[in-house]
């Protein structure tokens, strides 16, 4: 997007990726709040994805998330290509693996830019391209006894 005045603020930060991790630890959402911080933004834009009760008409109890070993390098490499598209001044990425139960936090993202619109675009392409280009799986487990593995995220 282009910038609407000369100051420095209306750019990209110079080194605007703050957190990104995969954690097997519950995930904070204060961690990343803090992480996004930056004078020159007017606007922060946060997702928390949680593990809901149901999937595709099926009570859930539960799910899993494993990733390959790069995960971490491929959500360092999507936040590197939002960073490319718009003027972040700061990005945090986390993504939990292991054993989650029913209201865990599975993934938070955030992204502050000068502007909301900014942040609320950068933000839901950082989380759309995470669970699309990412390796990370989801096996949930359903009520009946049933099982599934999903794709990335």
């Amino acid at each position: 997007m282009a910038p609407t005045t000369d100051h420095p603020g209306e750019y990209t930060a110079d080194d605007p990726i703050k957190l990104i991790g995969v954690r097997d630890t519950a995930l904070s959402l204060d961690e990343v709040f803090r992480a996004l911080g930056d004078a020159a933004a007017g606007g922060t834009a946060l997702f928390v994805g949680t593990v809901r009760n149901h999937d595709g008409g099926a009570d859930v109890d539960g799910l899993g998330y494993s990733c390959h070993p790069s995960a971490e390098e491929e959500i360092r490499r999507v936040a590197e290509k939002v960073v490319a598209e718009y003027p972040v001044r700061a990005l945090a990425a986390v993504h939990r693996v292991g054993d989650l139960g029913i209201g865990d936090l599975a993934v938070v993202v955030g992204v502050s830019c000068p502007h909301r619109a900014e942040a609320f675009a950068a933000c839901r392409k950082l989380i759309d391209d995470l669970k699309h280009e990412v390796p990370i799986w989801k096996h949930q487990r359903f009520s009946d006894g049933t099982e599934e593995w999903v794709g990335a995220c």
